[in-house]
């Protein structure tokens, strides 16, 4: 029995280890942190992206949801994905000003608070002396996104948006579904930074699409997802 395959795609100034608060509630599926280039160069990061993530389950948050996004609408064929508030671009002008303060005053922890909330650590960020370089690119090629609509062939994509959110991130939710064509969802109990913030909720929400999907973990007795077989590989989180 072979379990899913599902890639989770982290965003700017945070590593894949920030996912370890999700891990734990996404038993059954085969689960590979992505571990990106950070490049600042969406060509690049598609490119790094693309094997691993054609034929499995993608879910990305903020950044790691507009890499999401751009994979499916360049034809990588995603079994599904959910994506939780990737940048909308030209459809909600401002949205990111008040990051871009947080970056020019407070470096990458003032990006970090502004972006992701209270929930957000230092310690989550990359480290080193070129952290803020690589928070910088990678800032100005998700300000620069123009979203497009998943590709013929991707499987079915849903956004999720935060039911803490503030308004704008709410009215750029709504304007890109409508762009793209897509479904939306509201993830309880969290904003941004749902994957810190209400890791369980997350994880319950790509269950759920994956399952109606036909993506999701084999179920085993009284519903639950049946163990994977055994075949000597390590996990591969993170």
């Amino acid at each position: 029995m072979t379990a899913p395959r599902l890639v989770l795609v982290h965003g700017a100034a945070v590593t894949p280890a920030v996912w370890r608060e999700v891990v734990p509630h996404l038993a059954g599926f085969e689960v590979i942190a992505a571990r990106r280039p950070c490049s600042g160069d969406l060509d690049t990061e598609v490119a790094a992206l693309a094997a691993i993530c054609a034929g499995a389950v993608v879910a990305g948050v903020s950044g790691g949801a507009t890499l999401g996004l751009e994979l499916a609408a360049r034809g990588v064929p995603l079994r599904a994905a959910v994506l939780h508030e990737p940048a909308a671009g030209p459809l909600a002008p401002g949205l990111l000003a008040h990051v871009a303060e947080g970056l020019r005053t407070g470096g990458v922890a003032g990006f970090g608070r502004a972006l992701y909330g209270p929930a957000w650590r230092p310690a989550d960020a990359p480290a080193g002396a070129e952290a803020e370089a690589v928070v910088a690119r990678e800032f100005a090629m998700f300000r620069a996104f123009e979203p497009a609509p998943p590709a013929p062939g991707c499987g079915p994509v849903l956004l999720t948006t935060g039911a803490h959110s503030p308004p704008p991130r709410h009215a750029a939710a709504a304007a890109l579904a409508a762009h793209c064509g897509l479904p939306t969802a509201l993830v309880p109990g969290a904003g941004h930074a749902a994957h810190l913030e209400n890791p369980a909720a997350f994880a319950a929400a790509i269950r759920a699409h994956a399952a109606q999907a036909g993506a999701g973990p084999p179920r085993g007795p009284g519903g639950v997802p049946a163990a994977p077989a055994d075949d000597g590989a390590p996990d591969r989180w993170p």
